[in-house]
């Protein structure tokens, strides 16, 4: 079973970098979306704090833009770090979710200090010995106290988000198979790491080897069989998570700013000219008489280029 853990774990490292790849790559050769046109735009800055934009100024293609760093992470760390949109917009979601999501957020953190401790090991620094350095030893510590908190805000979350889920009338509607598969494969990884951790490996030892031996390509055998289980089926759920619709945890980045702050204005950019000109050509499946009328226009260009309100006779000229 050890070189399988091995194995498996190399692979779904491949997998999870492949799957995050392809999904991005596929969503930036997506035709070109139509503009939200939403305000406030966060990278506006102060003119963000009213709703405004680059628009209201007097010739401001003649202008150059000045975006707002600073004002997008106002924005992106609240909604990050703490979910700001769920909290303010449904509540009760929140108190369930949120658990969930900072597990997941300590989890992060949990194989941060995991993977320091490896490389730390691996130049002769032990962690977890108590004789060890001061910086080794607070790794150490952080590792021992990251872990069970993570492992414990995960389950508690995704018990919350099943039950939610199955309860909630404005959720049942949209929650599918894939939904409470997902939240319950969570239960069970993390609820197998708990019992590995209270059981087999209390200060982590082991996962520090194992990903040690993975730095090295060291196929040293995995003394425990629960340890090896764990992290077979850890790895491969790291695989499956960007296959699903949990790729949010990256995609959101394109929503904010492709689509909901993506205001860039068309001047001079033959890209998005041509990005533009394919979307018009696309054929008209609407049958609205506003959209297509008689028939006779089967392009979105000639939609575009169409006006309803004209007469006949103003068609023709």
């Amino acid at each position: 079973m050890s070189t399988i853990a091995y194995l498996t774990t190399y692979l779904s490292l491949i997998v999870f970098t492949a799957a995050v790849m392809i999904k991005i790559i596929s969503y930036l050769k997506n035709p070109i979306h139509v503009r939200w046109e939403l305000y406030p735009v966060a990278h506006e800055g102060k003119r963000a704090e009213y709703g405004g934009g680059y628009l209201e100024e007097v010739d401001w293609w003649k202008k150059p833009r000045n975006k707002s760093i600073i004002g997008e992470l106002k924005v992106m760390i609240p909604e990050i770090l703490f979910l700001k949109a769920v909290w303010e917009n449904n509540r009760p979601l929140w108190y369930v979710t949120y658990p969930f999501h900072l597990g997941l957020y300590i989890l992060i953190v949990f194989l941060s200090v995991l993977i320091i401790g490896a490389i730390l090991q691996l130049t002769g620094i032990q962690v977890g010995t108590g004789s060890e350095s001061a910086f080794a030893s607070a790794v150490g510590a952080l590792t021992n106290l990251a872990g069970p908190l993570g492992f414990l805000l995960c389950i508690a979350g995704a018990i919350g988000l099943f039950i939610k889920r199955l309860t909630d009338k404005s959720l049942k509607d949209y929650s599918s198979f894939g939904h409470f598969f997902n939240l319950l494969l969570f239960i069970i990884v993390m609820t197998i790491a708990l019992i590995t951790w209270l059981f087999v490996d209390s200060n982590f030892m082991m996962a520090r080897d194992f990903i040690a031996n993975l730095i090295t390509f060291n196929f040293a055998s995995i003394e425990s069989s629960l340890f090896a289980s764990q992290v077979i089926i850890t790895v491969v759920l790291i695989a499956y998570i960007p296959l699903t619709h949990m790729a949010h945890f990256f995609m959101k980045y394109f929503l904010y700013h492709d689509i909901r702050w993506g205001d860039e204005p068309n001047i001079k950019t033959p890209e998005t000219d041509a990005k533009i000109a394919v979307v018009l050509n696309y054929p008209v499946s609407w049958s609205a008489d506003h959209i297509k009328g008689d028939g006779s226009r089967k392009t979105w260009a000639e939609i575009a280029t169409f006006n309803p309100a004209a007469t006949p006779e103003q068609e023709k000229e």
